[in-house]
């Protein structure tokens, strides 16, 4: 199966913390569609998720990043301490397996649809997504041994890495 996996700059960030144009999203939604029916995650900001959703098909879940550590700002009031990630499709599971998750005592196991992780410092680029949260994504989809998928805005490289520890 295919997949992908899109972390670009969230909507009005691009040339804040990254110096490059803004991302159309409507279009990089039409293009998930069209070209990863398998599936596929999309991360974003808490404040944009409506206006996301409305380009997203209905069959899409979220689910939520929170953070146990995350950067606290000045006047803002709540923190900003999730991120949602939108995600389509995915691999039902099979014979009982969760990807790479044996049955335990017979039951199945199922990824949750939020993960509890402290953000990365020091990466080299804002909004670089911890290991386990690249894994907990890959998981939602169901991703497994023989897949491909594309990560469409590598930054540090972290989704490629774990994918392919999954994937082979």
């Amino acid at each position: 199966m295919k997949f992908a996996y899109a972390d670009p700059p969230y909507i009005g960030q691009a040339r804040r913390h990254y110096r490059c144009e803004e991302i159309d999203h409507e279009a990089l939604i039409s293009m998930l569609r069209d070209r990863y029916c398998d599936g596929w995650a999309l991360s974003c900001s808490s404040p944009t998720l409506g206006q996301l959703l409305r380009w997203c098909p209905s069959e899409v879940r979220v689910g939520a990043w929170c953070k146990s550590f995350c950067a606290f700002k000045r006047g803002v009031r709540p923190a900003y301490a999730w991120e949602p990630v939108i995600f389509y499709g995915g691999r039902n599971p099979i014979n009982g397996h969760a990807a790479k998750i044996p049955p335990k005592n017979g039951k199945q196991i199922t990824p949750k649809d939020f993960i509890v992780e402290p953000i990365t410092l020091k990466k080299g680029l804002v909004g670089a997504k911890p290991p386990k949260v690249c894994r907990w994504i890959l998981d939602l989809l169901n991703v497994q041994y023989g897949d491909v998928v594309d990560d469409l805005f590598p930054g540090t490289g972290v989704m490629g890495r774990i994918a392919k520890e999954i994937t082979g």
